[in-house]
């Protein structure tokens, strides 16, 4: 009798394991969240028509764009704000963050990279290596900008919606957002 209640209970067990087992590969939110674990995070460096194609997108979504470099201390100083906002918004189908990194084409990946995972930013980053129409870019993102970074564009199906030269608080982040999303 004592085997025969071992032999129950481990059968009991091993079936509520198979059970739970089939339940987490076939339940929907399970799909959903290995469809976004399978979504690689871009690190690659474009040209100014490569990021337009990004930015430009009639897909209904938000794009909070910041404009960057390693070397700016006041783009450092802003990014863990912008994470904090983006973990905030990150499962919004109409929203997303991408970072346009302004260091030099040679540094994607010894000084970009290494950032990029020393700081656990989940973004995509695109390095902007496009130096030779530097003129023409700036001009074209917005007509006012100095080329002074870091700057924040909000884009949504190709529209330019916000600007800001300058670093942006996590408030005034939040605020911009909420009004366009």
């Amino acid at each position: 009798m004592k085997y025969f209640l071992i032999i129950a209970a481990a059968l009991l067990v091993m079936s509520c394991g198979e059970k739970t087992e089939s339940k987490d590969k076939s339940s929907p939110s399970n799909q959903k969240e290995k469809a976004k674990e399978q979504h690689e995070q871009v690190l690659k460096s474009v040209n100014y028509d490569g990021l337009l194609e990004v930015l430009h997108k009639n897909d209904d979504k938000l794009y909070v764009v910041n404009f960057w470099a390693t070397w700016c201390v006041p783009c450092v100083e802003e990014l863990p704000h912008f994470m904090e906002v983006n973990e905030a918004y990150k499962d919004k189908p109409n929203y997303q963050m991408i970072l346009v990194s302004l260091d030099r084409s040679n540094q994607l990946e010894t000084g970009v990279k290494t950032f990029i995972e020393k700081n656990k930013i989940p973004t995509d980053c695109y390095l902007l290596d496009d130096v030779k129409r530097m003129d023409y870019w700036i001009s074209d993102i917005d007509q006012n900008w100095s080329g002074s970074i870091p700057i924040t564009v909000l884009y949504k199906n190709g529209e330019k919606l916000f600007f800001k030269e300058g670093q942006l608080t996590k408030a005034e982040l939040e605020n911009v957002i909420t009004k366009h999303i």
